[in-house]
């Protein structure tokens, strides 16, 4: 690293919402974070970190799964330690993602969903999701590696309507225009 610019460096990202109502099928999010090779910065993952998974270094890692939203605070938590990331990867997006069984959800149909992305006490963006109601899954936060080899932050969420695998394959692609 060159420079005073030490870049962001180790990111927690938070999802939690409401339970179904009594008697309704359980709500499933899932945050899912892609990263891509300097070659292919915007081709496909070169893997993603999901439930069940992790980076092959351990640099990226879920530390809290929900299937159904219940208990306190927030439902799913991922580490990004973007420090520790080999220097062959050039962005990481992160998205999140509505299971789809038994039915097709929205973001409209998740009861409070919120996000909140970290680094140290310092938040660098919250959302509610209101901006894609009609959205099954949304990108929430994209890292990107500098030529002096610090990370930097690009906020939004942006929608989908894609189903888990799908959208896995193509959350990574460059914003259409």
């Amino acid at each position: 690293m060159t420079g005073f610019n030490k870049g962001i460096r180790k990111v927690e990202v938070g999802l939690k919402w409401d339970p179904s109502p009594a008697g309704r099928p359980p709500t499933d999010l899932d945050i899912v974070a892609a990263t891509f090779t300097s070659g292919d910065a915007y081709g496909a993952p070169a893997y993603l970190v999901h439930f069940d998974s992790r980076s092959p270094d351990g640099t990226i890692f879920l530390n809290r799964d929900s299937t159904d939203g219940r208990g306190f605070g927030w439902d799913e938590v991922m580490t990004l330690e973007l420090d520790r990331l080999g220097s062959q990867y050039a962005r990481v997006v992160v998205g999140v993602v509505i299971q789809q069984q038994p039915g097709r959800k929205t973001f409209a149909d998740v009861l409070n969903p919120a996000m909140r992305l970290r680094e140290g006490y310092t938040v660098l963006a919250e959302d509610d999701f209101g901006s894609v109601p009609g959205a099954t899954a949304a990108t929430i936060a994209e890292f990107v590696r500098d030529e002096s080899d610090a990370w930097n932050f690009r906020a939004g969420v942006h929608g989908f309507d894609e189903d888990p695998a799908t959208f896995t394959r193509i959350l990574g692609r460059a914003p259409q225009t």
